[in-house]
């Protein structure tokens, strides 16, 4: 085994010296050199990039995968395609595994009861539903989480490992500016030293007389050890310039180096910003197919079964003469601030038979229901409602769907379905 053990003595010292350097730095011991305000700026831009970036991707793949305990075996699964370069196969969604259940199911019970068929209806839409799902996912993991996982995997690291290598060389520049600055100032010492250098004749002892030929020995040596040593110190000193001048130059190159790659941040905003549109694009797309595929499913099982199926009220028999109305009412949605965002209710009856005063309760079929949300009347045929509160509900003959009767105490009004939980 070839071990180089100059190579890691090297390597040991440079970081040992970048170590004491940088402790030095942080205990206020030691000069450290600042990066220029624009490269400043860049760093904390690109960190600024990083950290949102990394958040976004994390919940955006939430969004798409809820419950990713639950699909612990299927990450692992796309884990091993992605390191062999090989497609990830298409995995069966929770609506496609409903809707197949209830077509499984369906075949059981069998397909001519009326339960029977609406279990196929509603599992081939489930079954669709669950098929844009699949697509949405597919369009979404490709046009967004894609580019947003090459940034953080590809470009960020590259950053990551410039940016390593130009603290690295800054410390080196440091090290040696402060080596730079010791050997000056031990030359200026030597050489003060080497000025006032002692003399033997005076420094002796009052009753010890040297020979004129050792005092000349003596007066030789001092001068040519201060000679020496100032000699010494003045190759130090230009060693070290020359050192300096090669961190320095090494420092400036990695500088630029860095700069260039966090400047590309900017197409990266840009073309982030492509991929968000671009996932905008496909959820409202897959939105608005959910909402049709629902609309045309509430259509086929209203046109196929009509009354046959009970409502989930029970109407009294005594008053199925009676004629109700809903006029054209709108009604803010929770949450709602504005009339622009409203639920417009288009179902009418004849409003000159409405009389809310006069609507009976059945004697049975009423039910409890917790309102939700707050709603405030837009007519005097309204009731008004407060979050949390219990309420009596119920429906009268060819009423909208959408509203109920509500009462609660003296007071009586339409309420809107969506702002009440029924309970049992």
């Amino acid at each position: 085994m070839d071990f180089n053990v100059k190579k890691l003595a090297s390597d040991a010292g440079v970081f040992f010296t970048r170590a004491v350097q940088f402790t030095e730095e942080k205990l206020g011991q030691a000069e450290k050199t600042e990066l220029d305000a624009h490269l400043e700026n860049l760093i904390a831009r690109g960190d600024c990039t990083k950290n949102w970036t990394e958040k976004i991707f994390r919940q955006t793949e939430v969004l798409l995968q809820p419950n990713p305990i639950d699909n612990t075996g299927a990450r692992i699964e796309e884990f091993f395609y992605e390191k062999l370069d090989r497609k990830i196969p298409s995995r069966t969604t929770n609506g496609e595994l409903l809707g197949q259940y209830m077509l499984d199911a369906a075949k059981d019970f069998g397909p001519g009861t009326p339960y029977g068929s609406t279990l196929i209806t509603v599992g081939e839409y489930q079954k669709r539903l669950g098929g844009a799902e699949r697509e949405f996912l597919q369009t979404s993991a490709i046009s967004f989480l894609t580019p947003l996982r090459n940034f953080l995997e590809g470009d960020w690291r590259t950053i990551s490992k410039e940016r390593r290598l130009l603290e690295n060389r800054r410390l080196d520049l440091d090290v040696c500016k402060a080596r730079l600055k010791k050997a000056k100032l031990a030359e200026a010492k030597a050489a003060c030293e080497g000025d006032a250098a002692p003399d033997f004749q005076e420094t002796r002892p009052r009753n010890y007389v040297l020979s004129a030929s050792a005092s000349a020995w003596a007066s030789d040596f001092a001068e040519s050890d201060s000679s020496d040593e100032r000699k010494l110190w003045s190759e130090e000193v230009d060693k070290a310039e020359h050192e300096l001048r090669v961190a320095q130059t090494e420092f400036d190159r990695q500088a630029e180096v860095t700069r260039l790659l966090l400047e590309g941040i900017s197409s990266t905003h840009v073309n982030h910003l492509r991929c968000l549109h671009e996932f905008v694009e496909a959820q409202a797309a897959y939105y608005a197919q959910c909402h049709k595929l629902m609309q045309e499913l509430q259509k086929d099982l209203s046109s196929a079964n009509g009354d046959s199926i009970p409502n989930a009220f029970v109407i009294n028999p005594s008053t199925s003469g009676m004629s109700v109305c809903s006029p054209h009412s709108v009604t803010s949605l929770p949450g709602a601030s504005s009339p622009s965002r409203s639920l417009v209710s288009t179902n009418t009856l004849e409003p000159e038979t409405l009389k809310i005063e006069e609507v009976k309760p059945p004697a049975t079929g009423t039910r409890k229901a917790k309102v939700l949300y707050d709603y405030h009347a837009a007519d005097t045929s309204e009731l008004s409602l407060f979050s949390d509160e219990l309420i009596t509900v119920y429906t009268m003959p060819g009423m909208d769907p959408d509203w109920l009767i509500g009462e609660r105490g003296n007071e009586k009004g339409k309420v809107p379905v969506t702002y009440l939980e029924l309970l049992s």
